[in-house]
């Protein structure tokens, strides 16, 4: 099996991917995936539901949009990367993001959340943009991380956590 973000990669090629912020949305579409947004528990960011050759993603509507951007994503990583857990209702494959998603103790909401960060958060892209900020003396700082957030459409601690895992920032 390909590693996350060399399908994240693959993805973003196969639907023309230069595009940023990624319109994931599009790419939901393209792979024939229905995107639902409904009011889900709290805990719950979202969900993939696979029968057959019918897919949706379920998405929290109370959840703010770049978390919604994220969750969509994370979805997408689990259709290209997992066959999902079987459920006892007439076949139905389902895969669940909730608060557990987030802290990575699942190999594969850990592998879902390495697919969404490189597929909304390209290394490459992020990688210039610090070095474009440090070649202007810059200190990369939580400005940067606004920035950053905001031009990839994703949330700050979606930044922050990116660009920590790269090794382009320190926590302070």
């Amino acid at each position: 099996m390909a590693r996350p973000e060399t399908e994240a990669r693959r993805l973003r090629e196969e639907f023309g991917g230069s595009d940023i912020p990624v319109p994931v949305d599009l790419i939901a579409e393209r792979l024939d995936v229905t995107l639902v947004v409904e009011r889900l528990d709290r805990n719950v960011s979202g969900l993939l539901f696979r029968r057959g050759e019918e897919k949706a993603i379920g998405i929290n509507a109370t959840h703010s949009p770049q978390r919604q951007r994220f969750t969509v994503a994370h979805e997408l990583g689990h259709l290209r990367l997992h066959p999902g857990r079987e459920l006892i209702l007439d076949h139905v494959r389902v895969n669940l993001r909730d608060d557990v998603s987030s802290l990575g103790t699942d190999r594969e909401e850990r592998e879902a959340n390495a697919f969404a960060a490189e597929l909304l958060m390209p290394a490459g892209e992020i990688t210039r943009h610090v070095r474009w900020a440090i070649d202007r003396e810059q200190t990369p700082d939580a400005r940067l991380v606004g920035d950053l957030g905001r031009y990839f459409d994703v949330s700050d601690q979606a930044m922050e956590f990116r660009l920590v895992h790269l090794g382009l920032w320190r926590q302070i």
